[in-house]
């Protein structure tokens, strides 16, 4: 890690193998990597997650028959992780949401 990137802080969850595979952790790292030298991602590796809040985002990573999802945070100084799950509805679990609820400056809930 260079002096200019900013460090990953991990929140909740974890990537591990299993249950991710080996070829899904590879490109998690890669696109941890990207954001930490301060890469801006975009469809269909990340996208805004604004009804969180703002500079909130999540990688999305397809694995065989899962589609994990990475929800962060990019702060000045770190990148957060809120949190890791497997995605099996349309919608963002509402424990996801919970977990933005305790970080300074984010209110998913609006009060």
């Amino acid at each position: 890690m260079d002096n200019d990137d900013k460090p990953l802080v991990w929140l909740y969850g974890e990537v591990k193998t299993p249950p991710f595979s080996q070829e899904a952790r590879v490109e998690v790292g890669f696109l941890l990597r990207c954001l930490q030298q301060g890469e801006n991602l975009e469809l269909p590796h990340s996208r805004p997650m604004p009804s969180i809040g703002a500079h909130c985002h999540e990688l999305r990573i397809r694995d065989m028959d899962k589609n994990w999802r990475i929800i962060y945070r990019i702060d000045d100084d770190a990148i957060l992780i809120v949190e890791v799950f497997n995605k099996t509805t349309r919608t963002t679990p509402e424990q996801v949401i919970e977990n933005f609820d305790i970080l300074p400056g984010v209110n998913a809930r609006g009060f």
